[in-house]
């Protein structure tokens, strides 16, 4: 047997999620390096044939409680914790029979993984809270420069390796490690501290702590931030209820940028607006074309045709399985991404052979919306500090909820156009101007600093004719000087908030050119 010459000769392994235990528990036993353990794992280490010792058997007091209260002894944290340089922390060790652990390996209760589960209760989650695994892991990161701590099964052969070359664990790696060790326990009580302040009995909640706590995991870095000479990163949320682009797996191509990010998460967030068919084409993360259909070919030709010329390059979200037919329209020009819900073997074997598009497949993102759903904050950060709000749920309210404020009023038809318009100007940089004719947009003036010059805008920005078209506006008019713009389009009715000290005059343009006028009362800027 070879014994190990790196200063490691007791290891403690407590783990939950048991992969490439065996093999890690096995090699150190080969090093002769003694194993402590606890319950489950130490009973798989056994069946493994790999030597033992329980770590009531070390303390000398048995596991109690359920198994709650099993390494909270100074036995356990004498030996993570005592200082191996320090006469005195030595001399105090040896006088109460405290043996030093220089290596622990732990993860800690399936906590995430238990609330995620339908139907989980609160007790049931509660027990998931592990107590004794991060006080362990924390001990060992505070004393890195003598104790190894593994808490990622991707490290173990990092140190095993040297282990097995009679090679030390260096500080650099020990503090990279007691790094790790410290963002997975942060981690750890982010989500409880999340979980425990959803709303109970009483239906109340926190909904902004003293203490914003957040956690985020690293998914990948980028080559580059929204520009060649920025870096970039994208982490994906730790909460189960947050499902989106973090949620996507890559079906095909290179690797995505933060601009990709950006995009792809705007048009997933619109075409999930719709229950029927739909695309929506984004393009420098503003919508470009957006439709609704009987089938997904005719949803993806008509956003398309939109604006063809934006659409090239863009990015392109869909809410049903691509199939082939829409496939073989998508490969007639270019697209940086197509996130969807799935993709057909047919449709994949279309797509994959255009190297530079990224297909992406998120079918979680799809999933019945939790009742929860609107407690997820959106976060942009700013020199200082972090704004934090609550999503823009609201839908179009319905004909009972709505003011006419016009002669006129929307035929059914129309009033299905002005509930579609008004859904996507939600999703459009203010000040947002959408004209739409049969759920298709015909035009977006997105992110102009006059409304005026939006309305114009959508105009110009028209492949077709805007004639009979409903116009949706984020936002409400504070002149005429709009709806003037919009009777020269042959526009034929308009839904906005209102709530202008101009209304009245507002109101009497758009009688005086036969226009309806619906108002929502509920704004939609996006900055």
């Amino acid at each position: 047997m070879n014994r190990p010459t790196t200063g490691i000769t007791r290891a403690l392994i407590s783990v939950s999620d048991k992969t490439g235990i065996e093999n890690l528990a096995r090699r150190l036993s080969d090093l002769g390096i003694e194993i402590l353990s606890t319950g489950g794992t130490a009973k798989a280490l056994r069946a493994a044939g790999i030597p033992v010792k329980d770590v009531s058997a070390e303390t000398g007091f048995p596991e109690i409680l359920g198994g709650r209260v099993k390494t909270l002894h100074p036995k356990i944290h004498g030996g993570i914790l005592g200082k191996r340089e320090d006469a005195g922390h030595k001399k105090e060790m040896e006088e109460h029979g405290i043996a030093p652990i220089d290596l622990v390996c732990i993860n800690l209760y399936p906590f995430v993984q238990t609330i995620a589960k339908p139907g989980t209760t609160l007790s049931e989650a509660c027990e998931q809270i592990d107590i004794g695994g991060p006080a362990m892991v924390r001990a060992s990161a505070k004393n890195f420069r003598d104790v190894v701590i593994l808490t990622d099964p991707s490290d173990y052969e990092r140190v095993l390796s040297l282990l097995e070359s009679g090679s030390p664990v260096d500080q650099d790696l020990r503090r990279e490690l007691a790094s790790k060790a410290y963002r997975m326990t942060s981690a750890y009580d982010v989500a409880i501290a999340s979980y425990l302040g959803q709303p109970g009995q009483t239906g109340e909640r926190e909904l902004f702590p003293g203490t914003l706590s957040l956690s985020f995991s690293l998914a990948q870095t980028l080559r580059y931030g929204e520009n060649p000479h920025q870096r970039g990163a994208f982490y994906r949320s730790s909460d189960p209820r947050d499902v989106g682009v973090g949620s996507a797996v890559k079906r095909h191509g290179k690797e995505l940028s933060y601009n990709n990010v950006l995009d792809a998460h705007s048009a997933l967030a619109l075409v999930r607006e719709f229950s029927g068919p739909a695309t929506v084409i984004v393009k420098h993360n503003n919508p470009c074309g957006v439709s609704t259909g009987t089938t997904l070919l005719e949803t993806y030709c008509q956003a398309r045709d939109t604006d063809p010329v934006s659409s090239f390059g863009g990015v392109v979200s869909t809410n049903r399985i691509v199939d082939l037919e829409t496939a073989l329209e998508m490969a007639k020009i270019f697209l940086e991404v197509v996130i969807a819900p799935g993709f057909s073997p047919e449709a994949l074997s279309v797509l994959t052979k255009k190297k530079d598009i990224r297909l992406l497949e998120a079918p979680e993102a799809f999933r019945e919306k939790a009742e929860s759903a609107g407690e997820i904050l959106e976060l942009r950060s700013v020199s200082g500090g972090l704004l934090v709000q609550t999503q823009d749920l609201i839908v179009m309210p319905g004909r009972e909820q709505v003011t006419f404020a016009t002669k006129r009023i929307p035929t059914d038809t129309e009033w299905q156009d002005a509930v579609f318009a008004f859904t996507v100007a939600k999703h459009v940089r203010s000040n947002a101007i959408i004209l739409v004719k049969d759920q298709v947009t015909v035009g977006i003036g997105a992110g102009q600093m006059s409304r005026v010059d939006s309305v114009r805008l959508s105009g110009m920005k028209a492949n077709r004719t805007t004639r009979g078209t409903v116009l949706a506006s984020d936002a409400f008019f504070p002149f005429r000087d709009g709806i003037d713009e919009a009777a020269k389009l042959g526009v034929s009715g308009i839904v906005q908030p209102g709530g202008s000290i101009r209304d009245k005059e507002v109101f009497e343009a758009a009688d005086e050119y036969g226009m309806f006028m619906i108002l929502t009362g509920i704004r939609h800027f996006r900055h």
